[in-house]
């Protein structure tokens, strides 16, 4: 399958370049060289679209989505080129065109990227979630840090008003209050890590059963980050306690629901139950505290 689908993409690589050029400088291809060129190019991309058609859909979805966004990128930047190129005077190669045949390249030159089974779709989705996460931990920890005005890097503007405005700063009882939802978040990146290297260590993609078992992690883990990335933006101030509770509630239901996933599914044999277990209760330990702190609010 992979060597079609790269033979087809290569194929639309080269349509691209011989449409550019055709259109680079006067005088303009004839009429009958113009047929030929959308000719070649409609063919191009309908093999594109056939041969990803082929991929099974008993595959996996998470590989299926990858190559089908692989496919949509390809067609997108010939629909740009040809955009391009309608729209472009005749007398030079413009900017705008030399950029979108740099793109069609570009995606075209994918393919040899693209995961060649579900388990490596599955552990590329978790690698790309597990950065997004680092990320938005690691700038709330740097937010937090003692002393630090969260808003610093904002100038002084009418609506935010002078440094000294209480709603640009936290208190101490929120303080503690975000301290355990650091807590959740950063068993949010300690769950991705450790579901990654189980699935690297023990994924496979060799039966129905074993491949939708690491689609359904796939797609539950998906939910981890914009869960985190919620309950990060409730986290600045003016701090609402009741905001803050439920966007850490939906990020305690996702882990649970990830560790759960993973612990009853072959990526997890008894040699990883020690960590979804102490995971398990890591989550558990800081949802009960975020409750303790907003039951008065109640």
């Amino acid at each position: 399958f992979f060597f079609f689908l790269g033979q087809t993409f290569q194929v639309t690589s080269q349509e691209a370049t011989k449409l550019s050029l055709a259109f680079s400088r006067p005088p303009l291809p004839s009429a009958e060289n113009c047929r030929k060129l959308s000719e070649d190019v409609q063919n191009a991309i309908l093999a594109v679209a056939t041969v990803y058609y082929w991929l099974p859909k008993g595959q996996g979805t998470t590989l299926r989505k990858m190559v089908r966004d692989a496919t949509t990128e390809v067609v997108e930047g010939m629909i740009q080129l040809t955009d391009t190129i309608l729209n472009a005077p005749v007398e030079s190669l413009s900017q705008e065109q030399l950029i979108s045949t740099g793109g069609v390249w570009e995606a075209c030159e994918q393919v040899s990227n693209l995961p060649r089974d579900n388990q490596a779709a599955v552990v590329s989705a978790l690698a790309a979630s597990l950065g997004v996460v680092k990320d938005a931990v690691e700038e709330m920890e740097h937010a937090l840090v003692e002393g630090q005005d969260p808003y610093g890097d904002i100038m002084e503007d009418e609506e935010l008003g002078f440094r000294g405005n209480r709603d640009t700063y936290w208190s101490e009882a929120d303080r503690q209050l975000l301290s355990s939802c650091m807590g959740l978040m950063k068993a949010s990146k300690a769950c991705l890590k450790k579901v990654l290297a189980a699935v690297k260590a023990h994924g496979k993609a060799d039966s129905p059963e074993h491949i939708a078992q690491l689609d359904d992690l796939a797609d539950i883990a998906n939910e981890i980050s914009p869960s985190v990335d919620e309950l990060a933006l409730s986290m600045y101030p003016p701090v609402n306690p009741l905001a803050v509770r439920l966007n850490a509630a939906k990020l305690a239901s996702v882990l649970k629901k990830v560790l759960e996933i993973a612990k009853t599914s072959h990526v997890c044999p008894p040699s990883e139950e020690g960590w979804v277990q102490f995971l398990t209760g890591a989550v558990d330990h800081n949802m009960n505290k975020v409750k303790n702190f907003t039951q008065g609010q109640l």
